[in-house]
């Protein structure tokens, strides 16, 4: 696995991610703080070096920085794993927070792929929708090329519920991209 940088920018936004899956410091710029806080839990807990510096059209909402930086972020990781020989390909994780508890399961399959059952019960996070999870998560599988399952078993706060996916999927991956050698964990020899 490598380091890899991602830039991508639009009408709507203008985003680069350096994704290091060996480590590293860990700096996040969005302009939305609750997603900033969450991009910032999924490098610690990952053990990920990132940078992520994302500029948007914040004056209609969130949701195109939310998803573009899924996007780039997908894209750096994909690009990150390359032939995926030598890593478990699978990891999860089951992380609480407080009173919510999340779960996330990843197949490093090369099939993009969301399964998310998450309601929130609250529809704001500071000046973050809580929709944008799933618009986040989605870019993210489709672009990385993974199967990822998420869900939260628990929880009474939007804030809770949502920190814990963040962490869990970074652990769910970093169990995923641990090297255990040999070629690419699959029948067919590909993924």
């Amino acid at each position: 696995m490598k380091a890899c940088e991602v830039s991508r920018k639009t009408r709507e936004t203008d985003v680069f991610v350096r994704f290091d899956p060996s480590g590293g410091g860990v700096s996040v710029s969005t302009g939305i703080g609750f997603f900033d806080h969450m991009l910032t839990a999924f490098g610690v807990h990952g053990g990920f070096g990132l940078t992520v510096k994302a500029k948007g059209d914040l004056q209609v909402d969130g949701h195109h920085t939310v998803e573009d930086v899924g996007l780039v972020l997908g894209s750096a990781l994909g690009q990150a794993l390359g032939g995926k020989e030598g890593l478990a390909r699978y990891g999860h994780a089951l992380i609480p927070m407080d009173e919510a508890l999340a779960l996330a399961v990843v197949d490093l399959s090369g099939r993009p792929y969301l399964k998310l059952d998450a309601p929130m019960p609250q529809q704001q996070i500071g000046a973050y929708d809580s929709c944008l999870t799933a618009e986040f998560l989605r870019a993210f599988a489709m672009n990385s090329g993974i199967t990822l399952h998420v869900r939260t078993l628990s929880g009474e706060n939007a804030h809770h519920m949502t920190e814990a996916i963040f962490k869990a999927l970074a652990h769910a991956l970093q169990d995923a991209m641990a090297p255990v050698g040999g070629g690419v964990l699959s029948s067919k020899g590909v993924l």
